[in-house]
């Protein structure tokens, strides 16, 4: 093989260049992909969000009242439902998303998206909510047979007794553009999660039901980018002797990204432990955790067992006296003994 067949040098400042262009342009196909599969309608709608605040809110079933900028359901009706309502008239095709803004759903809630529109104003339909870390998630009715016509009033339906006070801020008709969809991922991504017992084992990613996991996201990105780089440099008949370190730095680029993600999580969770046991005592701690009710019984528990003992000691004490010249200790030692 002559010097002039030879493939040219290695130049690590080149190979890094490619890599970063290639981790780039993959991102950007990628991207678009995704928007072009998971946006319903037009990318960038002229059509701004349809929203209504608690104020605006109709609560038919249920105990509550307005404070501040929040609808704050105390009770649920004597059925075990809670039903909040609100008037609208809008075009269904035109905002194929319904978002509903509440917070502290009960774990295990059931709660359903309730419209009637102009269509068959006397059939009420509806459509599950997903709930996550106790807020519902927005629903996309693209594609529903029922979301048709005109939205003639909206509801949001959830078939459980409360725990706690249930707090609603509003709700939201989306026109679900590219803007809504990348906003609602990230929010996906960047929600709080907070310790629990896997913590130690796994870190989901943000909320446990995504639409786009940012892992897997990741992952296609740092893949699609390796074979870029590979085709690139192949192209450009440049040594392939860099490959490995090419595919082990777009590795580390990819995991940087996701323990970014971990470390922003960590400082939230951080805060929100300070909050919870700053200046407290050992005992009030204790009851602050997260398994505070189970420490409140077992405490309750030992305080009852204590009573128990003691109220047993001196029923035997009631029906067996000690005999005249019987030493305490043969005494106690007879009492343990049972009758």
């Amino acid at each position: 093989m002559s010097a002039s067949e030879n493939p040219p040098a290695l130049a690590p400042r080149e190979d890094g260049r490619r890599l970063a262009i290639s981790l780039a342009i993959a991102f950007l196909a990628v991207g678009l992909a995704y928007f072009a599969i998971a946006v319903p309608g037009t990318w960038f709608p002229s059509r701004s969000p349809l929203a209504w605040s608690a104020s605006q809110l109709s609560l038919v079933r249920g105990t509550g009242s307005v404070v501040g900028d929040e609808l704050v359901v105390t009770g649920s009706a004597p059925d075990g439902s809670v039903l909040v309502s609100i008037e609208t008239d809008f075009r269904t095709d035109q905002y194929p998303a319904v978002a509903w803004a509440a917070i502290d759903l009960p774990e295990g809630a059931s709660a359903r998206l309730l419209w009637r529109n102009d269509v068959a104003p006397t059939r009420l339909n509806s459509v599950a909510i997903a709930v996550e870390s106790g807020r519902p998630l927005p629903v996309a009715l693209e594609g529903s047979a029922a979301w048709i016509g005109r939205a003639k009033g909206i509801a949001l339906l959830v078939a459980t007794r409360l725990d706690r006070p249930l707090r609603i801020r509003g709700v939201v008709a989306k026109p679900m553009g590219m803007v809504e969809v990348a906003r609602d991922r990230a929010s996906e991504w960047l929600a709080f999660e907070p310790w629990t017992g896997e913590s130690v084992n796994k870190i989901v990613g943000g909320a446990d039901l995504q639409d786009l996991p940012l892992p897997a996201l990741v992952a296609a990105i740092v893949i699609i980018a390796v074979a870029l780089w590979y085709a690139w440099t192949r192209a450009v008949r440049r040594s392939l002797r860099a490959l490995p370190f090419a595919a082990v730095a777009a590795f580390i680029a990819g995991w940087f990204v996701l323990d970014a993600r971990y470390m922003f999580n960590l400082s939230r969770q951080v805060s929100d432990t300070s909050a919870r046991y700053r200046g407290l005592a050992l005992r009030e701690k204790h009851l602050a955790a997260e398994d505070g009710a189970l420490f409140g019984f077992i405490e309750k528990a030992r305080r009852f067992a204590g009573h128990a003992r003691a109220h047993i000691r001196r029923r035997r004490c009631a029906l067996f006296p000690r005999p005249r010249g019987l030493s305490p200790l043969s005494a106690q030692r007879i009492l343990r003994s049972g009758p």
